[in-house]
This record gives C-alpha cells, sequence and structure tokens, in this order.
C-alpha cells in the first residue's frame, strides 16, 4: 500500500471529517476537503479545527512518505481568510528541511478559487519504527 491508500484508511479522524488525500510523494502531498454544514463554527465559517485537521492530514502524508513513522511535535497556523459552507478546499504540504529525524513542512490551505485560507507550518520526529501498514 502507498501512504495515501494507507492515511486514507488508519487516520479515522481526518476521515470522519472529510478529508482525504489526493497527491503525495517524496516531495509535496495534497489532502482536499469540502467544507459542509457540520464544519461551521459559531460565526458561520469553516472551523479552525477542521482547517488543522486537512493541513495536518497533508503534513502527515509528506512526512511519513518513506516509510519511517513520524509524529507531529510542533504545529503553528495563520489564518489568513475564512471558509465557507460549498468551498473546496485544498492543503498542500512541502518541505521546509526534510531532516532525517526532525523534518519540518509548511502548508498552504486555498479554496477553489486559489484564495489563500490559511498557511500552517510543521515539525516532526521520526521515530525508528516504521509506519503501521494496518489499522
Amino acid at each position: 500500500m502507498n501512504i495515501q491508500e494507507i492515511l486514507n484508511q488508519s487516520d479515522r479522524f481526518a476521515a470522519n471529517a472529510g478529508c482525504q488525500i489526493t497527491e503525495a510523494d517524496d516531495r509535496h502531498a495534497v489532502a482536499e476537503m469540502t467544507v459542509t454544514a457540520a464544519h461551521l463554527n459559531g460565526g458561520n465559517v469553516c472551523q479552525g479545527g477542521a482547517l488543522f485537521t486537512l493541513a495536518d492530514l497533508a503534513i502527515a502524508a509528506l512526512m511519513n512518505y518513506s516509510g519511517q513513522l513520524t509524529f507531529g511535535i510542533s504545529n503553528s497556523i495563520m489564518f489568513v481568510s475564512s471558509a465557507k459552507e460549498g468551498d473546496r478546499l485544498r492543503a498542500e504540504a512541502v518541505h521546509v528541511s526534510n531532516h532525517p529525524k526532525v523534518p519540518s513542512v509548511e502548508v498552504r490551505v486555498t479554496n477553489q478559487h486559489g484564495q489563500l485560507i490559511c498557511h500552517v507550518t510543521g515539525m516532526g520526529y521520526r521515530k525508528s519504527a516504521p509506519l503501521p501498514q494496518e489499522n
């Protein structure tokens, strides 16, 4: 199985939030989600946690692409504009540094018009264990 299949099946939280990895290789990863009524906060825009979950899935796909289990240890999110119900969001993660033990990435979450919704940076820790292939 490839990283796309593994994480789309095993990351149950992201799947329940409507997030799915659509592209992944050793240089970038993309996760996508359509904003539904279930994603809206009290201000009637997409809740920040839903945006973070989407970005985090793209981060996980990129950091775990080599098959070595990698967990996030630090993340930062900057909200730039709001996403609304019906928006199709795309989170693209790229390496800042693909360090063997402490990789770092940045993610741009955009809507279907290419408008920046949020920017996320993440740092991970690569363990000596392989990424589990099954739940």
